[in-house]
């Protein structure tokens, strides 16, 4: 009963979030102080014709209802116009590009491919290199291998993105040639050049984001290795191992957990820096250029479904942290 209560706690504030924040997005690029007609507008554009588009569009109704008609394509889908003129957007429907004839969905599907292969890629080896390198170096304190660890983490936090991606492309592509420096190859068409060609992107995100996972892990492995239950496992005669993986790193895996939740969703809605240095065509490239040509419909769609994505991984990691610690769900 307190894990169906736990769940239903989390799914409900959930929702709540992903509503304030359409809410929200959609005011801010679709009511004020846009006009998302005349963005589309043909030229000349007259008043008779604005009028025209902003029918078509919808925008001449009321705020709520034009807010109600987004939401509910979301679900049941939308179409805009009417007649020989008409256009269909499928569910889930967040939105249609009229300047890229397209809806945001499929935009969104078409990229998504891209940018998940980074996300996922790169979330795999922050986390063991981070969560690996602080565990030694927590393990390690005062040491050698302790100091090399931080030194290493500090230049990672300190060091942006497109700066680590322009020294990685100069090195490994241009003057040692051994990794093409960009574009992506589908997985399904060549796996051998699919992985050639994210190494880069997947060690720079890498890089800056172990950093922050090794010092956060040392400091809560420090913690925790110090704690009552960490002297009792040790004059029970459990073996070292036993002793750091049971009780110190299952500890301090704990907030670990919930970083690599929310980042991993952020990066899954667009690594946007790392996508434009490498030249791929990933949803942060899909955002910079729906930015540069005014394209509202593709930049609310995209931010609410960046939203949903980190909502998503949110209550994953509570459903995670609470398996892992069964405290949480008892205190929800």
């Amino acid at each position: 009963m307190n894990t169906f209560r736990f769940l239903a706690i989390r799914i409900l504030g959930a929702v709540v979030v992903l509503f304030v924040v359409a809410a929200i997005t959609y005011a801010l690029f679709m009511l004020l102080p846009t006009n998302p007609a005349r963005a589309i507008c043909d030229k000349p554009c007259t008043p008779e014709r604005l009028a025209d588009v902003r029918a078509f569009l919808g925008t001449d109704k009321p705020w709520f209802a034009q807010f109600g008609a987004y939401l509910a394509g979301i679900f049941a889908g939308r179409t805009f116009g009417s007649g020989a003129s008409t256009i269909t957007c499928a569910a889930p429907c967040f939105g249609y590009s009229f300047q890229l004839h397209d809806s945001v969905t499929n935009l969104i599907a078409s990229r998504l491919p891209v940018t998940a292969s980074i996300a996922v890629g790169a979330a795999v080896l922050w986390l063991v290199a981070g969560v690996a390198g602080g565990t030694v170096s927590a393990l390690k304190r005062g040491t050698l291998a302790d100091r090399a660890v931080m030194t290493v983490a500090v230049a990672g936090v300190s060091s942006p993105a497109y700066l680590i991606g322009l020294l990685a492309i100069l090195l490994f592509g241009f003057t040692l040639g051994w990794l093409p420096t960009s574009g992506y190859v589908p997985f399904v068409e060549d796996p051998v050049g699919w992985v050639t060609h994210l190494v880069l992107p997947w060690c720079v995100l890498a890089f800056i984001s172990a950093a922050i996972y090794a010092r956060l892990t040392r400091g809560e492995m420090l913690e925790s290795m110090s704690q009552d239950f960490v002297r009792t496992a040790r004059a029970k005669g459990l073996r070292e191992r036993q002793v750091v993986v049971r009780h110190g790193l299952r500890t301090a895996i704990l907030p670990v957990v919930t970083l690599f939740g929310l980042d991993l969703g952020s990066l899954l809605g667009g690594a946007v820096i790392t996508e434009k240095v490498f030249s791929m065509q990933g949803l942060g490239a899909l955002l910079i250029d729906a930015v540069h040509t005014l394209d509202l419909q593709v930049v609310v769609g995209f931010t609410v479904f960046s939203a949903l994505l980190i909502v998503t991984a949110n209550v994953i990691v509570d459903v995670v942290y609470a398996f892992v610690d069964p405290r949480v769900r008892r205190r929800a």
